[in-house]
């Protein structure tokens, strides 16, 4: 049986549409809770925070990387493995095939290959060492962040439960 999944409560979501999208990307802090019992030995804070905006708003935060970072391949290989066990830890608590419906069509597989595949065995870690690779080295390794990011905010919180009223979430006219 696998554990309950994170249920997240909203009431009276008055306001700006762009902080409800905020609260709907970050999952509450939920996210950043899980990134930190991850990494919260290995990573500095600003890491942390620069991974956790990544999984937020990985298209924009792309674009800074990228504007800036020496050397973009070594920063995707590190990314996306820190992406991988962050979705290997919000998929924990679903089905494998809750988790394979919630996958984008065109990284399922390869995710899925990611996501259950035992990284003890040296020859496991070169195999996965080289899916990754084969996404950089064929300019695909953004669409995967990006892909990726949007799964872990999907897959952060089961349900959504918004109690009050819900009529001024979108943008103004």
């Amino acid at each position: 049986v696998v554990p309950k999944g994170t249920e997240h409560f909203l009431a009276d979501i008055h306001g700006e549409h762009e902080a409800f999208l905020h609260i709907i990307k970050n999952a509450s802090g939920n996210i950043k809770r899980k990134v930190t019992e991850l990494f919260g030995n290995t990573l500095r804070e600003s890491e942390i925070k620069e991974l956790c905006t990544l999984i937020y708003y990985p298209e924009q935060k792309l674009q800074l990387v990228k504007a800036q970072e020496q050397d973009i391949d070594d920063w995707y290989h590190i990314t996306m493995h820190q992406l991988v066990r962050v979705l290997r830890e919000v998929s924990s608590k679903y089905t494998r095939s809750k988790v394979s419906k919630a996958l984008p069509k065109e990284f399922s597989y390869i995710l899925q290959e990611l996501l259950y595949e035992h990284h003890s065995d040296g020859a496991k870690i070169a195999y996965v060492n080289g899916i990754i690779d084969t996404i950089i080295t064929t300019g695909r390794a953004d669409d995967f962040i990006i892909a990726t990011a949007k799964v872990i905010q999907r897959l952060a919180i089961d349900q959504l439960h918004i109690l009050g009223d819900v009529y001024d979430r979108g943008p103004t006219t």
